[in-house]
């Protein structure tokens, strides 16, 4: 006679046919809603088109700089070009990110078996975020701007990224969600501000939003089925490395750009202020990895060994 299945067989088989339909649903929604940068952008239509003096490129609430008197004190002008060239930095730093994430997906997909569901979703994902990098480059290169993104040395040590799949497919997705949530947090925030944006930026930030909400569902979902299931010390492991990660990873994507400081002598003092001993700005950093946290916890990364390391990164709610 055939021994029934344990319940924890039957609700582990339960979990995967969960985690399977999420995987094809996201695959059916890159199909239904996608986007194009060069069709569904009109790009040279005249409210589109770029003046670095257009006051809707002042920094918006959610820049703590925006508030301080020392931008208040410039010109119009100048305070228009502080926030444009913010703005583009974002952009460049994220098509910067999310190269690395294209090679990693695709290190990711040339090692799945025939028949694994994640193919075709990773796919969709990389043409997608070959879309959101020609987006990026599109909008940087009419600012005319010097923007660089990652600085040199950073972006240097970047190019290990692609590789972590080959490691650890596990981290690789901490790193993801790493990259994601703190862009998508603040340009949710930014949507919400009630003020006039410009067309072009506000468009750009809601293709992108649209499709990231199925990108970081995928690594939140990934994340959900597989590391429940790792040995107790990879697990251990992955809960040390994931704090550090998303520490690091939430600065960079939320920091002032260093050529930006340079190019417009805003005082070391004032930058401290705004951006390292504000407790509202050390609050952003922590709100903009919340989601990412919750999940970690959830899913057994966290406990008293690893939430300090979460305090020390700055990033414990």
């Amino acid at each position: 006679m055939t021994r029934a299945p344990s319940s924890t067989a039957a609700r582990e088989n339960d979990d995967r046919s969960t985690y399977e339909a999420v995987i094809e649903r996201l695959s059916k929604a890159s199909v239904d809603k996608h986007w194009e940068p060069y069709k569904d952008i009109p790009w040279d239509d005249p409210e589109f088109l770029v003046d670095q003096s257009d006051p809707r490129w002042e920094l918006p609430e959610v820049d703590r700089l925006g508030g301080h008197p020392w931008y208040l004190a410039r010109s119009p002008e100048t305070r228009a070009r502080i926030g444009l060239w913010r703005v583009a930095t974002a952009m460049k730093i994220g098509l910067q990110f999310e190269n690395l994430l294209k090679r990693g997906l695709l290190n990711y997909a040339y090692r799945l078996p025939n028949g694994a569901p994640e193919f075709r979703y990773v796919y969709h994902e990389t043409i997608e975020e070959g879309h959101h990098g020609m987006m990026f480059q599109e909008f940087v290169n009419r600012t005319k701007l010097p923007v660089r993104g990652m600085p040199g040395p950073l972006s240097l040590l970047a190019q290990v990224a692609p590789w972590i799949p080959l490691i650890s497919t596990e981290l690789f997705f901490v790193f993801v969600l790493g990259g994601e949530d703190p862009i998508d947090h603040v340009q949710r925030k930014v949507l919400k501000d009630d003020r006039a944006h410009h067309p072009l930026e506000e468009t750009i930030m809601r293709i992108h939003i649209a499709e990231e909400a199925r990108h970081i569902s995928f690594a939140r979902h990934y994340l959900r089925d597989r590391v429940p299931r790792m040995p107790r010390y990879r697990r251990l492991m992955l809960g040390v490395a994931s704090p550090i990660i998303l520490g690091i990873m939430a600065r960079i994507m939320l920091a002032p750009p260093g050529p930006m400081i340079r190019r417009f002598a805003i005082p070391r003092d004032v930058v401290a202020e705004v951006y390292l001993r504000d407790p509202a700005a050390k609050r952003e950093i922590r709100d903009s990895v919340g989601r990412t946290r919750e999940l970690c916890s959830e899913i057994g990364l966290v406990n008293a060994l690893t939430r300090r390391i979460w305090q020390v990164m700055g990033i414990w709610a």
